[in-house]
C-alpha cells in the first residue's frame, strides 16, 4: 500500500510539472500493484490526453466505467478522448 501511494504521489508530481510521459509510467506501475484503483486510470487518461494518445485515454476511461459506472472524471475524459479522435479523423480525411 505504501509503495502504491508513493508511486501515485510521484505521478501526481510529474503531472504538476507537465511531465506527462513520466506520470503515465508511474500510474502504470500503480496499476500493477492495485488494478482496481480507478483514480490511477483517470489520472493516466489525463496524461494520455495531454500526449494526444486519445485511444489509450479512451481505453482507461472505459475500464474505469466498467468498475464505477458513474465516475464523472472518466465520463469527462472519455468525451475529451472522443473529441480528440474525431479531430484526428477529420485531419486525416483532409490529407
Amino acid at each position: 500500500i505504501e509503495k502504491f501511494k508513493r508511486l501515485k504521489n510521484e505521478g501526481n508530481d510529474f503531472v504538476k510539472a507537465g511531465e506527462y510521459e513520466e506520470a503515465a509510467n508511474k500510474y502504470s506501475e500503480c496499476m500493477k500493484l492495485n488494478p482496481e484503483e480507478c483514480t490511477v486510470y483517470t489520472n493516466r487518461a489525463l496524461c494520455y490526453l495531454k500526449l494526444y494518445k486519445y485511444e489509450e485515454a479512451k481505453q482507461d476511461c472505459d475500464h474505469v466505467l466498467q468498475i464505477e459506472d458513474s465516475n464523472v472524471k472518466a465520463f469527462y475524459r472519455r468525451a475529451l478522448a472522443y473529441k480528440g479522435l474525431q479531430v484526428r479523423k477529420k485531419n486525416m480525411a483532409g490529407i
